[in-house]
């Protein structure tokens, strides 16, 4: 009863959403010109082509990701096994519907790209990104080699995007030997390197943000500047030099990417010698207004 209270209908229909996308991307540019996706997405493609016709990939990838999610169900939760078990069997049943049941030829060559391989790669790539990303973001995965990764890259000693790498370098290779040719697999990689960043984008949020480390010995003529200019709220940190055994202040201040370069004028016009580390922030979300923590910096 508590796993189905955390359970969320809006949830369910966006990751319908990203099951029917994703399917799009796959069935309609990548497998009628016989390119590859990754993870377990990628070997189902590669076991449908080499396999009796009755084992379509709608099939083959229920048949692969379910087992592979219930394997992780106590790593990942109840909940999240839900979710990405039920958009993998959307993915599946989009991509029978669109096979078997519509009027749309996607046996031999792309309905939309016809046989270019790079449109073919990119778009599919892209869009299918746009479904696993979406996927992820409402808490599943419709590519069961996440799980994977989980739970044996660290007992290899690799990182989760190491061992997904290693693993789809693989795939392709086996892919190239099976079907004798290295153009479908080369083009392959195009579509992974597509799909991974645009995996990011949904993850990670499309209006990437800065912080601004800036650690200066004139604070308030710092802040006060910044602030006018900007209007964002600044937190301010007591510092201490090693070296210097001097005491300083640390501001953290967050901007968008297109007022870093300000940002850095107004801050060294003030104090010639201050010091600013910059690093990517995604998904910056606004104190409530009622909150104690309100001074925090947020994002325009």
């Amino acid at each position: 009863m508590a796993i189905i209270k955390q359970l969320r209908l809006r949830y369910f229909l966006l990751l319908t959403i990203a099951g029917i996308i994703n399917a799009f991307g796959v069935i309609v540019f990548l497998a009628p010109v016989k390119l590859y996706d990754s993870g377990i997405s990628g070997t189902s493609m590669l076991i449908s082509q080499i396999t009796p016709e009755w084992c379509s990939l709608s099939l083959i990838l229920i048949l692969l990701n379910i087992p592979i999610f219930l394997f992780g169900l106590r790593k990942e939760g109840a909940v999240f096994t839900i979710y990405s078990i039920y958009v993998v069997i959307i993915y599946s049943f989009v991509a029978w519907i669109i096979t078997d049941v519509l009027p749309v030829d996607v046996s031999i060559v792309s309905p939309l790209a016809g046989s270019d391989l790079f449109l073919c790669a990119i778009f599919g790539g892209i869009i299918s990104g746009c479904g696993s990303g979406l996927a992820i973001r409402y808490g599943g995965a419709i590519d069961g080699i996440d799980i994977i990764a989980v739970m044996f890259a660290k007992k290899l000693g690799l990182s989760l995007g190491n061992f997904v790498m290693i693993y789809n370098v693989i795939l392709y290779v086996i892919c190239g030997i099976v079907i004798n040719s290295w153009i479908l697999p080369l083009y392959s990689i195009v579509t992974y390197a597509a799909a991974s960043k645009t995996i990011d984008f949904f993850v990670d949020g499309f209006d990437r943000s800065k912080a601004a480390f800036i650690i200066t010995t004139k604070p308030e003529e710092v802040c006060r500047e910044l602030s006018e200019t900007f209007e964002n709220g600044i937190t301010m940190l007591d510092a201490k030099g090693y070296y210097s055994d001097s005491r300083k202040t640390m501001l953290y201040f967050v901007v968008n990417r297109f007022q870093v370069g300000m940002m850095k004028q107004i801050v060294h016009k003030i104090d010639s010698k201050a010091y600013i580390a910059l690093n990517d922030v995604a998904d910056v979300f606004p104190a409530n207004s009622g909150s104690d923590t309100s001074d925090i910096s947020n994002e325009d």
